[in-house]
């Protein structure tokens, strides 16, 4: 039988940053992928590393501004073990609102209707404000070429199309070592100290082991999106985002457009009519867009909420830490557990995906190796319905303070 000290099932961007991660403190990390690494929401993404959204939950922030922070390393590592550059293809993003702009400036600065002209002269002041937010981009599928080659070079074990076929959490004796989990796969089974969900949408199979109850449930998220190419002398060098859409510049020429967001089960047909919403949408907003060629249009399926959870709720948030049923979790800063569960989650990031995968791998690996944590995690605890909004943790203060819909994210 093999063996891992790590077995992660998901090669997309979080499961892949957090074998990376994992295999640079010294364990021994496998990566089992039903596809193919990266081919799935990591690719099907915009790139924008939105931590200062205003739209984003206030208790995604400090999870948010933590990923932030670590990007340049993290990108660095990537470049340095794969020999593939991923770049910043923009610095910053203009932000359109229509509430009040006094409660969402603390990471942003308002621009004048001067201010916005001078800055990006075709833009449409179709709003009320604008912000300008100190936030890059990057082009996802930079990374679908070199973080998979990073996490090979760092000695992670990374196994495409080959799912997993069930999950069992019995103890196993192989040779001198004792493990947690064996996993199951189509070839060959392997036994590990620890197993991570890290499978995306697909992280409710039933191979993968049933969430236990307290667990918020995780569906797919369809969204829709358009890369287009400019043949005039407009230029754009800012991501410019509205409520409804985003317009992403990615340096070369090429403008991606997104996106829908969709509940349609695991269907990922591209529909014309919604390609054509988009790019009337964002020529409503950049007048140039409605000129330009249309290169390529896909769907992508993010791992985020089912459409049926109540409005408001603690519901909405990404599931980061052990799937067990533990009845009081102590995930903050200065936590540790008193029996180490060994089965993990990371999924339902929504439309932050890439912005957050650096941070999720890095409080993961943390939790995982039994140290002290960056940040609190008691807003993620996977199975955060089995605890009371009210009660202190490891931090004075509500679980969750605030809450806005999925499709605010």
């Amino acid at each position: 039988m093999e063996t891992a000290d790590v077995l992660i099932a998901g090669a997309g961007i979080i499961g892949l940053s957090l074998a990376l991660d994992l295999a640079n403190h010294g364990l021994r990390v496998t990566v089992l992928e039903r596809g193919r690494a990266m081919a799935e929401s990591s690719g099907a993404a915009a790139g924008m590393l939105a931590a200062n959204d205003p739209e984003n939950p206030p208790p995604l922030a400090e999870l948010a501004r933590l990923s932030l922070a670590l990007f340049p390393d993290y990108l660095a590592l990537i470049e340095q073990l794969s020999g593939r550059k991923v770049p910043l293809r923009t610095r910053a993003t203009i932000q359109a609102i229509n509430g009040d702009p006094a409660a969402q400036l603390s990471n942003a600065r308002r621009l004048t209707p001067a201010e916005v002209h001078l800055i990006e002269p075709n833009l449409q002041p179709q709003y009320q404000h604008w912000l300008l937010l100190e936030e890059p981009s990057l082009d996802p599928r930079d990374l679908c070429a070199a973080l998979p080659a990073a996490a090979l070079a760092a000695g992670v074990a990374l196994v495409e199309n080959s799912p997993v076929i069930s999950v069992d959490a019995a103890a196993a004796e192989t040779g001198a070592e004792t493990t947690s989990v064996v996993i199951q796969t189509p070839t060959t089974a392997i036994a590990a100290t620890h197993f991570v969900n890290c499978a995306g949408a697909w992280a409710e199979s039933p191979a993968l082991g049933r969430l236990p109850a307290g667990h918020p449930r995780i569906a797919p998220v369809k969204g829709q999106m358009t890369t287009v190419r400019l043949h005039g002398r407009e230029t754009l060098t800012h991501v410019i985002r509205t409520p409804e859409i985003y317009i992403v510049p990615r340096s070369d020429g090429r403008i991606a457009i997104g996106a829908t967001v969709e509940h349609a089960g695991f269907d990922k047909t591209v529909e014309p009519h919604a390609i054509a919403w988009l790019l009337k949408a964002a020529a409503a907003v950049w007048p140039p867009i409605a000129d330009a060629e249309i290169l390529e249009s896909w769907a992508g399926l993010r791992p985020g909420s089912p459409p049926s959870f109540p409005p408001g709720s603690i519901d909405e948030l990404p599931l980061i830490g052990p799937t067990t049923d533990v009845s009081a979790p102590s995930c903050g800063p200065s936590a540790g557990w008193e029996a180490k569960p060994h089965t993990w989650i990371a999924t339902r990031h929504f439309r932050n995906g890439i912005l957050l995968a650096p941070a999720t791998a890095h409080v993961l690996s943390q939790l995982i190796r039994g140290e002290t944590l960056a940040i609190d995690l008691t807003p993620f605890a996977p199975n955060r319905l089995h605890v009371a909004i009210d009660r202190p943790l490891d931090r004075p203060g509500p679980l969750v303070s605030d809450n806005r819909s999925a499709a605010a994210l």
